[in-house]
């Protein structure tokens, strides 16, 4: 998906109200027999707006997804898209969605598949636009069980964009594209954010969700935990990493020891630490008598803010039982 290619998915199609509210979830919770999927879910996103939604296996997120595209109904509170119900809003062709869940379907050509949901689109593209904007031309009369597995993701991506949408939702969409294919991904994706759009994609790519959203969720045993840009995420974990390497033998046991440490990895002579007091670790580290080399002290990445603000989460439930 070259930028010329991402330019020719844009065009006119009634791109939100900025003052109206795209999604809103109040009060929203799920659960399945004992487990609690979704808990107390609040938030709100706006026109315009790349949202990445993050959270380890089981944290709630595919449910949450599920709340607001209408496949699962919420047991209280409220989901709401544009102001109206997700049903509502997805007849209307405001919604486009690229889902890991569900399959294709099989023995048909990518031609006839996309051809399919552009005639159910109420808003939709030409389907040579379609198909060139996902970068598919060259494979559209290839049957749909016949593709590699970033050609069928490909394949979603055309199908989330048949139309002019006013959201797209997106669940792991870069899932077995290569590099360059993921770079052209999210030109495209730009390009429908450009056009007044708002795209709110899940993903296990940190470094991705770092680059390409200005604003990030982070969801945890079905509570959201995080709000906020990528650098304030970073910022609420608050801590520093300290790395360094040391020669001879390492006292695993002395360095948990550390004060204000929130986290230790140890590999080979290299030691990576998390610290929410950088300053007072690093003097404790002297202090043991140990002279780390090629120490640097750095903020920490959007990842290892992630594992933070989780294990934080994690041990605070723990407390609270």
């Amino acid at each position: 998906m070259t930028e010329t290619a991402a330019a020719r998915i844009t065009g006119p199609g009634g791109a939100a109200d900025p003052g109206e509210p795209v999604v809103s979830f109040t009060g929203v919770n799920k659960s399945f027999g004992a487990v609690r999927a979704v808990a107390d879910l609040s938030l709100t996103l706006h026109p315009g707006e790349t949202v990445a939604l993050l959270g380890p296996n089981g944290a709630g997120k595919s449910t949450a997804l599920d709340l607001l595209l209408g496949l699962r109904n919420a047991d209280n509170g409220a989901v709401r898209l544009f102001g109206t119900t997700p049903a509502q809003a997805i007849a209307a062709g405001r919604v486009g969605a690229m889902l890991q869940s569900g399959g294709l379907m099989e023995e048909v050509t990518v031609r006839e598949l996309v051809s399919l949901a552009c005639d159910l689109h109420p808003r939709a593209y030409p389907v040579p636009q379609v198909l060139a904007a996902a970068e598919i031309t060259d494979i559209k009369d290839r049957k749909v069980n016949k593709l590699s597995g970033g050609q069928e993701q490909r394949v979603r991506f055309a199908l989330a964009t048949a139309g002019a949408n006013d959201l797209i939702v997106l669940d792991e969409p870069t899932t077995g594209m290569d590099v360059s294919a993921r770079q052209a991904f999210w030109a495209t994706m730009r390009a429908q954010v450009e056009q007044g759009r708002t795209v709110l994609f899940a993903t296990h790519y940190l470094e991705e969700a770092d680059a390409i959203a200005d604003r990030v969720l982070v969801m945890h045993h079905g509570r959201l935990i995080a709000d906020g840009t990528a650098a304030e995420i970073k910022a609420k974990a608050g801590a520093r990493r300290i790395t360094f390497d040391l020669e001879g033998p390492v006292d695993e046991d002395a360095l948990r020891a550390l004060p204000h440490l929130v986290g230790l990895d140890l590999t080979g002579p290299t030691v990576r630490i998390r610290s929410d007091d950088a300053d007072a670790t690093v003097h404790a580290v002297y202090a043991l008598g140990l002279y780390p080399r090629n120490l640097e002290v750095s903020g920490l990445g959007l990842e290892q803010a992630f594992l933070a603000i989780t294990d934080a989460a994690t041990a605070e439930e723990a407390q609270t039982r």
